[in-house]
């Protein structure tokens, strides 16, 4: 070992939180250590205070608009992108993976293959659950009914405690690819993946705003969100069955959509549609076609 390389420092990462495309500290200036599945320290996390929470949701709502407006091609094109960009970066992920989980490094590296997958199914359903969920409906007059999914809108996302990457992904991307943008608590214990992950969203044609990463405590962030009004829905796969039980109540009072906690024994088994569906509104609309004549209708 030269005596230069022996007496560098070492360059720790500082992680921050990922907000409206940006990166920044936690307004409160708190952080919290974060330890390995031995308990050796891995780092400081930022400690997002309520005010984190409200800008993430403000980030939110104004990327809603052209994110919900883009043609659901182009949100599969930039999802299959971030899906590029995770696998140039698996060596960092499997890392942080191995660590935050306490898994072997083939283990680790399963699961961050598992997630860069599932952001490729999801990029290929974003121009075909419209043809799951919608349709023409046969109506009794000379009218054409159509129904359509919409997105729900901003959407709060306490993500899974103990899979802090692909059960991390596995909740986000089915948010998004259906055109919501999303606030997400990342896991307490183990937030360092998803921290990183903004990292990746940052550079991956995403728009700043649509995908909102916090870290800290979801006890101390959760019933903000949770009763915020311009929150549309909220999904409660993190949370425990008391905290669950606060944020569902709090969620009442502007009739959020609320997703709750169901049990995932294995994150890499086939996702299905309904994390998808959950967060998608319909809208059936009218047309009339003119009379139904003796030949036939007309148009």
């Amino acid at each position: 070992m030269s005596e230069s390389s022996a007496t560098r420092l070492n360059v720790f990462k500082t992680y921050k939180l990922y907000v409206g495309g940006k990166f920044p500290r936690s307004e409160s200036g708190r952080v919290y250590e974060v330890s390995d599945s031995k308990g050796n320290w891995l780092a400081n996390a930022p400690l997002s205070s309520r005010k984190d929470a409200r800008d993430a949701v403000v980030a939110a709502r104004k990327a809603f608009g052209g994110w919900a407006g883009a043609t659901a091609y182009n949100r599969g094109q930039i999802l299959y992108r971030i899906a590029e960009m995770l696998e140039g970066r698996r060596d960092q992920f499997v890392r942080e993976v191995g660590e935050a989980e306490g898994l072997s490094k083939s283990k680790a590296g399963a699961v961050v293959d598992a997630a860069i997958d599932r952001w490729v199914w999801y990029a290929g359903w974003t121009d075909k659950i419209g043809q799951v969920v919608g349709g023409a409906n046969p109506v009794a007059g000379p009218f054409f009914n159509l129904s359509t999914p919409e997105p729900t809108g901003v959407v709060t996302v306490v993500a899974p405690q103990a899979s802090s990457f692909l059960g991390l992904v596995s909740v986000i991307a089915p948010v998004i690819a259906t055109g919501n943008t999303v606030v997400v608590m990342a896991s307490e214990k183990s937030p360092l993946p998803a921290l990183s992950l903004g990292e990746v969203l940052a550079t991956s044609d995403l728009p700043g705003g649509v995908v909102n990463i916090l870290s800290g405590k979801a006890a101390e962030m959760g019933p903000h969100l949770a009763s915020h009004q311009d929150v549309n829905a909220i999904d409660l796969a993190g949370a425990d069955a008391a905290l669950a039980k606060e944020l569902e109540i709090a969620a009442a009072d502007n009739l959020k959509r609320v997703l709750r906690p169901q049990p995932v024994d294995d994150w890499t088994a086939d996702p299905g549609t309904h994390r998808m569906t959950a967060f998608l509104e319909t809208k059936t609309v009218w047309h009339p076609t003119g009379s139904l004549g003796a030949s036939g209708s007309s148009y």
